[in-house]
């Protein structure tokens, strides 16, 4: 599995990713354009897709500088429980650490396996959004970086 930084070609790849996912599904498709995942790795952040030997797009991950969040972690369902989440997360938020020192926030459904992955990653929950999802942070001195910076 190759991890690499998202091009805008990926990006009918990724929303294909978004559009398979099991949980915290996107019941409204038309609420994600092609037009924001444009925005958020051009403008906002940056973004990494996980590749197959054959060059499927298995996993994506988009982190947002400006509003200090992380807009997408997603893996297709097809390679569930390969690691590819973990390698994103651990790459995505490297790179955000480096960029600044502000918390860093998401949130999720709860009750999802998303939830317990991020509580075993070391996020922790303060509270719920309007919307009632978990809403977790994660500050930079609880980051601990992988390796040099890439």
């Amino acid at each position: 599995m190759l991890l690499r930084d998202a091009q805008l070609t990926d990006i009918p790849a990724m929303s294909r990713v978004r559009l398979a996912v099991r949980e915290n599904v996107l019941r409204n498709p038309a609420l994600v354009t092609p037009a924001d995942y444009v925005d958020y790795l051009t403008r906002r952040g940056r973004g990494w897709v996980a590749v197959t030997d054959d060059e499927q797009v298995a996993g994506f991950a988009i982190a947002d500088v400006q509003d200090h969040s992380i807009w997408a972690l997603f893996v297709h369902p097809d390679f569930d429980r390969q690691g590819i989440g973990k390698a994103l997360h651990r790459l995505m938020l490297d790179w955000y650490f480096r960029q600044t020192t502000e918390t860093v926030w998401l949130s999720t459904a709860p009750g999802t396996r998303a939830e317990e992955f991020y509580r075993r990653q070391g996020w922790q929950d303060v509270g719920r959004t309007r919307s009632g999802e978990v809403r977790f942070e994660l500050r930079a001195e609880q980051w601990r970086p992988s390796g040099p910076p890439g």
